[in-house]
Order: structure tokens, then sequence, then C-alpha cells
């Protein structure tokens, strides 16, 4: 199975990046991992054509089995870099290449609530790509900073909810492949 992640953060030191960075050590056996970058995303433009960079990003979305999208909070929604990159990938409407997609998220923050406005933002974004979200467990990381270190996962309990969290869409995505 290829599992690609995403990082709605583009900071150097995100907490939300820190998380993806662990998730190789953290998938079932067989689980291949890409992280796809959204530095170099354009700003969304209908009257374009999809730039190289944005084509890039849908074919390796295209290509994955599954997708694990991170997202910080900002301003009770999802970061402005990640809405740009899914409404890039939203294209064209109906048959994007989320559709039918596997996809898991969680969100970090290092606030109580861990993100969970923003998640519930990113979830209704994905229904109207036609996403097949993985529903639970639902993983909203809060207090970020004692639990992801520069070397990723610092927190036992996290590290087994998000080992929980993908091996379930592991399992999912091979449900819906058949």
């Amino acid at each position: 199975m290829k599992l690609v992640t995403i990082s709605g953060s583009l900071r150097r030191d995100s907490y939300n990046t820190r998380l993806c960075r662990a998730v190789p050590d953290l998938v079932p056996v067989g689980v291949e991992v890409e992280h796809l970058d959204l530095r170099g995303i354009p700003m969304y433009d209908g009257d374009l054509e999809r730039p190289a960079a944005v084509q890039e990003l849908i074919d390796r979305i295209a290509a994955a089995d599954a997708v694990f999208i991170t997202t910080p909070e900002y301003n009770y929604s999802v970061s402005g870099v990640l809405k740009n990159a899914l409404d890039w990938a939203s294209r064209p409407a109906y048959a994007s290449c989320f559709a039918n997609k596997p996809v898991a998220i969680a969100s970090v923050s290092p606030g109580v609530l861990g993100g969970a406005r923003a998640q519930q933002h990113l979830r209704t974004i994905l229904a109207a790509m036609l996403a097949q979200v993985y529903a639970a467990p639902e993983l909203c990381i809060g207090g970020a900073g004692a639990k992801l270190g520069e070397d990723g996962l610092t927190d036992a309990d996290t590290r087994e909810r998000v080992r929980e969290l993908l091996a379930g869409l592991a399992g999912f995505s091979a449900r819906l492949r058949g």
C-alpha cells in the first residue's frame, strides 16, 4: 500500500510536519510512505491550466492508495496553504484525485483542543471532494509542544493513537480497494 502524507503547514518547525515525519515509523508493515510538500503550490486561479507543481501534486495523490493529512488550526479553520492545495486538487469537480480516495486526518495544535475546529472544516472540504474520510478514531493532538519534539512523537500515548489511526486507515483502504 502506498500512503502519502500532507502537512497543512509550511513552518519549518511545524508540529504538523513533525507528525508527518513520524508516520513511516508508525505504519503497518508493507505500507510505503511519501511526504508531499505544499511549498511551491501557487495560489489557485481557475483561469490557469494546472501549473507543473500542481500537476505533480495531483499525480502523486492519484497514485497513492490512501492519504494522511495533518492540519494546524488558524482562526478556527484549516491553513490557507492547505485550503489552496485542496482547491487545486479538487478539479475537475466530482472527478478529482481525491474522489473515492481513503483519507485520514489529524490536527495538531499547542492549544488544548488540538485543532478540533480545523479538523471539522477539513472533513467538510474533503466531503465536497468525494473523498472517503476514515471517521474513527479522530485524532486531535493538543499540547503539541509536550508531545512532538524535533525527533518526532515523544509522548507514548499519542504515538499509540497515531499508530492506531494509521492501521485503521490501511485496513479501510484495503476494504475499499476490494
